[in-house]
């Protein structure tokens, strides 16, 4: 290989600095959970730093390949390839851009760091996501526990199957531009495993229902950790065209279109249905509700189709969040149910409804047939089922894994979930 153009230097420094603004999001989750529910700071924090260098490592060793290698059989990536554990470890080769580019992105010519940084920070805030349902209920050496697992196997699932081009939903036409379901429907899986096992263990001690957290509004942090959210959604989105190009930016608008959409969405519908006040944690909900849903289709749909999607936010968190409520069994007021697993199943869904070539063609999706509302006609109808069976499919993988490496951890340390004072010493 000669040496590396200019065009793939602007490629790799805008990826890395992609991968820094999604990093920033995994302690911004943190921020958002003490913004929301008040109290300490020390277990909502403590939770995503260890994330952060969770993923580094465990990515590092085993994760980032089982995730990105070419796979075996199309089901896991293989973790002998290339540079092998710790990205190639003591070799002296493994930094030199001219000779490390990486096997599925040799098209913007991102290196093997370069790749390994943006995909680590992905892991570590889907794991973030997930987390957010713990709350100050579950002992910190089971939410260790399940880190490890989770960056070594179950976030590399789906990321196998369906961001790495030799895995079997790849194959089948199966896309997810930044993760509705590789990012915010499996992080919503893996919590409703997690949320049984809390019940389960609830249910033993003779509740009838879950103790709920109480919202502690904090509205500076609040603000904070939505800020930093939405900034770092400017890596999670544009990032994901993985080059610096006129798609970027385009990424950039309908991303940032459908966000204040949902905004304005569901403030609105707050006011005309519970005839109150607009507040600030309707507006971070309906910020986040309008970034997770243009998550899976952001470099696929015109910033038109983005306005629309976005307005389709407010009254979809707010359905969704009405029926949860009545489920007793559950504690979950940062909202990773309505929020992310609903909102990014349906951003997946709506790819074969608003989908359109000369946007999806550019982002790499050369594949990918314009959607029912652009005259797709059978071919759309086609691609919805594939979207729909991987949403079952992983669904399902990620639920299982995630309950049983759960129930183990519950069986060594006698219980997964203690008490709010317990975990915050």
């Amino acid at each position: 290989m000669g040496p590396v153009t200019p065009d793939a230097l602007v490629n790799n420094l805008w990826v890395l600095l992609a991968a820094l603004l999604v990093f920033t999001m995994t302690m911004a989750v943190g921020l958002l959970e003490v913004g929301e529910l008040g109290g300490s700071f020390a277990y909502s924090l403590l939770k995503t730093v260890f994330m952060t260098g969770a993923a580094i490592v465990v990515m590092g060793i085993v994760g980032f390949n089982t995730a990105f290698a070419p796979t075996w059989g199309g089901l896991i990536g293989d973790p002998f390839y290339g540079p092998g554990f710790f990205l190639g470890g003591f070799s002296s080769s493994s930094g030199d851009p001219a000779s490390d580019v990486w096997w599925s992105v040799t098209g913007p010519g991102l290196t093997t760091g370069t790749y390994f940084l943006f995909e680590t920070a992905f892991a570590a805030v889907t794991l973030a996501l997930v987390g957010v349902i713990v709350l100050r209920k579950v002992k910190f050496a089971a939410v260790a526990g399940f880190s490890l697992v989770y960056f070594a196997v179950i976030w590399n699932l789906p990321a196998a199957w369906i961001w790495n081009p030799s895995g079997w939903l790849a194959k089948m036409g199966m896309v997810d531009f930044a993760g509705g379901l590789v990012v915010h429907g499996a992080a919503g899986f893996a919590g409703l495993a997690i949320l049984v096992q809390i019940w389960r263990e609830e249910r033993a001690r003779g509740l009838t229902a879950s103790p709920q957290v109480p919202f502690q509004i904090q509205p500076g942090w609040l603000t904070l950790a939505i800020l930093l959210l939405w900034v770092g959604w400017f890596g999670f989105n544009p990032g994901s065209v993985l080059a610096f190009n006129d798609e970027a930016i385009a990424v950039v608008l309908t991303t940032f279109i459908a966000a204040s959409a949902s905004l304005l969405s569901l403030l609105g519908l707050g006011m005309i249905v519970d005839r109150s006040t607009p507040r600030i944690l309707e507006a971070v909900n309906g910020v986040l509700m309008g970034l997770i849903i243009i998550t899976p289709l952001a470099g696929f749909v015109s910033p038109g189709s983005a306005f629309i999607l976005g307005l389709l936010g407010g009254p979809l968190f707010l359905a969704g969040e009405r029926v949860l409520v009545r489920l007793r069994w559950l504690a979950d007021p940062v909202g990773l149910l309505p929020g992310h697993l609903l909102g990014g199943l349906f951003g997946v869904a709506m790819i074969a409804f608003f989908a359109q070539p000369a946007f999806a063609a550019p982002s790499g999706a050369t594949a990918l047939p314009a959607g029912i509302f652009f005259g797709g006609g059978g071919a759309a109808v086609h691609q919805l089922g594939i979207e729909l069976f991987g949403v079952v499919v992983v669904g399902v993988v990620v639920f299982a894994l995630s309950f049983v490496t759960i129930w183990v951890l519950a069986k060594l340390f006698g219980g997964i979930t203690t008490t709010a004072e317990a975990v915050e010493q």
